[in-house]
């Protein structure tokens, strides 16, 4: 008679295993989060005052922040100190839900997420946050599609950038010679030269809404000069307008003085800006897209 006493052996044994690979150290996870957290912080810091001596780093940084609008500054200089060619992120449990998985050897891109509100020694608020590991597309078992770049109508496109401006925009025959266009703070309005190719059009307008988004009331354009410069590259990335003719090889002189909190203060400006120019530009665009390049676009 066959003797089958050894399947219950084994499956025992099974269990033990199991119960051991599970067991969990909550001190220990708690002080791997808070080294993670830290050290997030410190690459935040680091990056960004490298960025500020680097036209070559800052310039990809703005290519992240462009493709991840909706990621903060903190998050969008983590991407670019760790992976800055990522195209698509999830964590493990997102990837895995969609039957994706993270190919053995690959390290998680790691990013902070805010937590809970807690109150300071002075009575104000403050946030937590949490350290997170994704992965990029490239870092899992998916088989990366290259998407073509949405080509927009070109007077669609147009029409988005000028809608909603927070200044008139008007045609001039008398522009400088070499200014495409111009925000003049004096008159509030933003001036265009008649005649030019769609991707002038564009990179000289979205160049001068920045500037006029800036306008404070008590305006010095030298002082938001390289700011628009930048909202208008992040534009153009984002809109896949050409932008070769951009230069990030020297930075402006201020900037290499400048501290890690200074550099990111600037970076807000112009992720705020570019933002608020796309969120009016969406208004018009959403609207002529068709329902899959809608959710295309989503991803």
């Amino acid at each position: 008679m066959a003797n089958y006493d050894d399947i219950f052996n084994a499956s025992a044994q099974k269990g033990t295993e199991d119960k051991s690979f599970v067991s969990f150290n909550k001190e220990e996870w708690a002080a791997q989060k808070k080294q993670e957290r830290e050290s997030a912080f410190a690459m935040i810091d680091e990056t960004a005052q490298h960025m500020a001596n680097d036209g070559s780093l800052f310039q990809s940084y703005l290519d992240v922040q462009a493709r991840f609008d909706r990621y903060s500054v903190g998050n969008a200089v983590l991407i670019t100190a760790q992976k800055a060619d990522a195209t698509q992120l999830s964590d493990f449990k997102g990837w895995k839900n969609n039957g994706v998985f993270i190919k053995k050897g690959e390290s998680g891109i790691v990013l902070l997420e805010p937590g809970e509100e807690y109150t300071k020694e002075d009575g104000t608020v403050g946030v937590s946050y949490n350290s997170k590991k994704v992965f990029d597309i490239s870092q899992t078992t998916a088989k990366a599609k290259d998407r073509p770049a949405m080509k927009r109508d070109e007077r669609l496109l147009l029409k988005a950038i000028i809608h909603n401006a927070p200044c008139p925009i008007e045609i001039s025959q008398k522009l400088p010679e070499n200014i495409n266009a111009v925000y003049r703070p004096d008159d509030k309005k933003i001036y265009v030269r008649p005649g030019l190719e769609a991707g002038d059009i564009f990179r000289g307008i979205s160049q001068e809404l920045a500037h006029a988004h800036l306008d404070d009331g008590a305006y010095k354009r030298s002082d938001h000069a390289f700011t628009a410069y930048c909202v208008s590259y992040v534009l153009c990335s984002r809109y896949n307008v050409p932008k070769d003719m951009f230069r990030f090889d020297r930075l402006p002189e201020g900037f290499s003085t400048m501290d890690a909190r200074s550099v990111r203060n600037e970076l807000s400006k112009i992720r705020d800006v570019a933002n608020e120019i796309s969120s009016d530009m969406a208004k018009v665009l959403d609207k002529s897209m068709k329902p899959k390049e809608r959710r295309d676009e989503a991803r």
